[in-house]
């Protein structure tokens, strides 16, 4: 997860804690956190990125929807960071 851009960590977190949202519902928990618009330009390339790395799989709801879930890797690569703060982060 070293690799990730705080946006595409970020991503993961929202696709992880939702049961395969789609592209639009991502980007509105995401507009919500961080009180601005994100672009369809900056939104979906980084969610193929990580698609790409092995992180998300990608599935096709109907012809115009594509829904995200993490891959056993993504879970592991999100448990993997949260160990890793909390070796930081006192509770």
């Amino acid at each position: 997860m070293h690799d990730l851009t705080g946006f595409q960590r970020d991503l993961l977190y929202v696709i992880s804690g939702r049961e395969e949202p789609h592209g639009l519902a991502i980007k509105e928990d995401l507009e919500e956190y961080y009180e601005k618009e994100i672009h369809h330009g900056r939104l979906y390339p980084n969610l193929d990125t990580l698609v790409d790395k092995g992180l998300v799989e990608k599935g096709q709801r109907d012809r115009r929807t594509n829904f995200y879930t993490l891959t056993r890797r993504g879970r592991r690569e999100i448990d993997a960071r949260r160990d890793w703060e909390d070796q930081y982060v006192d509770l």
